[in-house]
């Protein structure tokens, strides 16, 4: 499949970016600077140098052929607000012209859905994040809304909370079951899930919750 991946350099991307080429996909991503990427790696690779907030950027690196996208962007406190929304939403507006299919991305376990079930964790999860994650918080929420707006779009979304290093086990659960401050999942693992959503239909439209 011919893939492109915005956020390659970051942890969650860069797993998605191995697997991805372990699994023979042909891959571009766009990245704001080329060094980051592993030098084991480049050669394997499509690169385009841009930013994801052009929407001039981020056509060049959906070449002719791409049938889906992953995205990992990361937000940090140097980060500006609504960053994944608004990258999100210079895709959207190509995705349709350039006949891309799929879009796969990468939420976050504050944003609570109407097929939650929300107990003490889940609103402690999303007190947490108001109060000391507000940038990233509110960025993904505005992220799923906007994707709301697109149904003409076959968009899966996934939702981790706390993520960490560690091994590919590809045992996790995904759905809308209750959860804590203390659920976790690998990088490697979101990514591994990321992957499979590429060619499964099984959560097209929805974003569900992925924990150990």
């Amino acid at each position: 499949m011919n893939i492109t991946i915005l956020g390659a350099t970051g942890a969650l991307g860069g797993e998605c970016l191995r697997q991805a080429i372990d699994a023979g996909h042909k891959v571009t991503v766009l990245v704001r600077n080329a060094n980051k990427l592993p030098a084991q790696l480049v050669k394997e690779i499509n690169i385009v140098e841009g930013d994801g907030l052009k929407p001039e950027d981020v056509k060049r690196a959906l070449p002719s052929g791409t049938e889906s996208i992953l995205f990992a962007v990361g937000v940090d406190k140097h980060s500006p607000p609504d960053l994944c929304t608004d990258v999100t939403r210079h895709i959207l507006g190509l995705m349709p012209a350039l006949n891309i299919d799929r879009l796969v991305w990468c939420g976050g376990g504050s944003t609570l859905l109407e097929q939650d079930q929300p107990g003490f964790g889940e609103k402690f999860v999303r007190w947490f994040s108001e109060k000391f994650m507000a940038l990233r918080h509110f960025d993904k929420e505005h992220q799923y809304q906007l994707l709301q707006q697109h149904p003409e779009i076959n968009w899966i979304g996934i939702r981790p909370l706390q993520m960490k290093t560690g091994k590919k086990t590809g045992h996790y659960r995904l759905g809308y079951n209750r959860f804590s401050g203390l659920s976790k999942i690998s990088f490697a693992d979101c990514a591994h899930a990321m992957l499979v959503m590429l060619e499964s239909d099984e959560w097209l439209g929805k974003a569900p919750v992925i924990q150990y």
